[in-house]
C-alpha cells in the first residue's frame, strides 16, 4: 500500500534537516514505523530478535550506518537512547537519528534525559482531517494566532457518520479491516495490551482479569474527570477483595507509559486571573474505538443512547466518544502549532471547558464540544464567561458539533463542525 502523508510530516520536513535525532513516541499502532520509514536510509527494528541481538552486541552499530538511521522500539534495547544522545554530541548535523517507542524506559532502567540532542514528538491515531473524509475549511493554527476570523465551510457528515468514525478507530492499520474482523482487531489490541505489551515492559500482572475490568471502568469515565477511587469502584462492585490502590496506581502509570491511556491535564496559566480550578485530568484513551469497544456498544446502541458512564449523570455515552474523537484530532492539530492542550474545570462545577488550546504565544482558544447540529446562547456561555475573565488573551472561542455549516455568530463564538476544522 501506498504511503498516507501524515500532519506530522510537514513538522519533520521543516526540522528534521536542522535536529540530529527525533523520537517518535505513542502508542503501538499509530503509524510511526511507517512515517519514519518513509525519511530513512537504513532501518534497525528491534522487534525482530535477531536484529535486537545483533544490536545489543555492538551497540556502536547504530553510528555506523548511513543516515538517517530509524532505530524502531528502541525502548527493547534502552542503551541505545545514550548511544545516540553521545552521537549527537560529537556531531549536531541534522537529520541522523529517528527513533520509535511504543513505550517508556522500563521500571529500574536509567537513561540520560536527552534534552538539547533527541527531540521527543508524539503520534496519535489518525485525525479527523487525516481520514479524507472532506476538505478541512478552518485552521486551528489561524485561530490561535488570531488570523481566521471568516468561518465558513460545508460538510455531508452526519452523526451517523461521526458514529461510524468512533467504531473505525484512528488506527491506520485497523480501520482499514471492515465487518466483525475490525471488531476481533480491537479486542486483539486490548488483550495484548494486558497480555504482552505490560510484561514487555516489565510489568507483572499478577490478576489480568482485575486490570481489564478496571480498563472497562476508564473507558466508562472518557471525558469526564472522575475521581480514580470512583473508577476503582465501577471496576469492583459489590466485591471485597478489590485490587489495591496502590497495583491500581501501578498499572494506570504505565497504561499511561505505553501511551493507551491520553488523559487532557488541567489547564492553567500564570497569566489568566483564574482561581478555584479544578486539577484532576479528563480521562481518555488513545482511541475512543478502544473505549466503544470495552463498553461493548455498537452503533446502534450509541444512536439509541445506550452505554454506561462513570463518574457523571449528564451527557450522552454517544456525547463522550464524540468529544473523545474531537479530542483526539485537536491534540493532533495544537501539538503541529507548537500548542499545548488542557480542559478547564472549576472545583464548585459551576464552570467548565472541554478543551483550552494555549500557543506558545500564550493565545488561548478556548473549544466546547456539542453532540449536537445546532448551537444555542447556553451552549455558549462558559466561552463568553472565559472571555469576560481573560480578556485578548483569549483570541477565539469555538463550538465543535456534528452539523453541516461552518458560521460565526453574532456573539463571535465560531461553530464548526468536526470535519472541517483541520490544522
Amino acid at each position: 500500500m501506498s504511503y498516507q502523508r501524515r500532519i506530522i510530516d510537514d513538522l519533520l520536513d521543516e526540522v528534521f534537516p536542522h535536529l540530529a535525532a527525533i523520537a517518535l513516541e505513542g502508542a503501538k499502532g499509530v503509524g510511526k514505523t511507517a512515517t519514519a520509514t518513509q525519511r530513512s536510509q537504513t532501518v534497525l527494528n528491534l522487534g525482530l530478535p535477531q536484529v535486537r541481538g545483533t544490536v545489543a552486541g555492538n551497540l556502536s552499530l547504530v553510528t555506523q550506518h548511513a543516515p538517517p538511521v530509524f532505530i524502531d522500539e528502541w525502548q527493547l534495547e534502552p542503551p541505545i537512547w545514550d548511544v545516540v544522545r553521545a552521537a549527537v554530541d560529537d556531531d549536531r548535523t541534522g537529520g541522523r537519528f529517528l527513533l520509535a517507542g511504543s513505550a517508556g524506559v522500563a521500571p529500574g532502567v536509567r537513561i540520560h534525559s536527552g534534552a538539547g540532542r533527541i527531540v521527543r514528538l508524539m503520534m496519535r491515531p489518525l485525525s479527523i482531517s487525516e481520514r479524507g473524509l472532506c476538505e478541512p475549511a478552518v485552521s486551528l493554527a489561524a485561530l490561535l494566532r488570531g488570523e481566521q476570523q471568516r468561518i465558513w465551510g460545508q460538510t455531508t457528515l452526519t452523526v451517523s457518520d461521526y458514529v461510524d468514525e468512533i467504531l473505525a478507530s484512528g488506527f491506520p492499520g485497523i480501520r482499514e479491516i471492515s465487518g466483525r474482523g475490525r471488531g476481533i482487531q480491537l479486542d486483539s489490541y486490548l488483550a495484548r495490551i494486558v497480555d504482552r505489551e505490560l510484561p514487555e515492559n516489565g510489568i507483572e500482572v499478577r490478576r489480568p482479569d482485575a486490570l481489564n475490568h478496571w480498563l472497562q471502568a476508564y473507558g466508562a469515565a472518557t471525558a469526564t474527570d472522575a475521581a480514580y477511587s470512583k473508577i476503582l469502584d465501577a471496576a469492583t462492585p459489590g466485591e471485597n477483595n478489590k485490587p489495591r490502590r496502590a497495583t491500581v496506581d501501578i498499572y494506570r502509570e504505565h497504561l499511561a507509559r505505553i501511551f493507551v491511556l491520553d488523559p487532557v491535564p488541567a489547564w492553567s496559566s500564570v497569566f489568566a486571573p483564574l482561581s478555584n480550578l479544578a486539577k484532576a485530568p479528563k480521562h481518555h484513551l488513545v482511541d475512543p474505538a478502544l473505549a466503544a469497544r470495552l463498553v461493548g456498544t455498537d452503533k446502534r446502541g450509541l444512536l439509541l443512547g445506550e452505554g454506561r458512564r462513570v463518574g457523571t449523570s449528564a451527557g450522552t455515552w454517544l456525547g463522550a466518544l464524540f468529544e473523545s474523537l474531537v479530542t483526539q484530532s485537536v491534540r493532533v492539530y495544537a501539538e503541529a502549532a507548537n500548542a499545548r492542550t488542557g480542559h478547564l474545570r472549576r472545583r464548585d462545577g459551576l464552570r467548565e471547558i472541554d478543551l483550552i488550546v494555549e500557543g506558545e504565544d500564550r493565545n488561548v482558544v478556548a473549544i466546547e464540544v456539542k453532540l449536537s447540529d445546532t448551537v444555542t446562547d447556553l451552549d455558549v456561555r462558559h466561552l463568553n464567561w472565559l472571555h469576560r475573565e481573560i480578556g485578548e488573551q483569549l483570541v477565539d472561542r469555538v463550538v465543535i458539533n456534528t452539523g453541516k455549516q461552518a458560521y460565526r455568530r453574532t456573539d463571535g463564538v465560531a461553530v464548526i463542525p468536526l470535519a472541517l476544522l483541520g490544522p
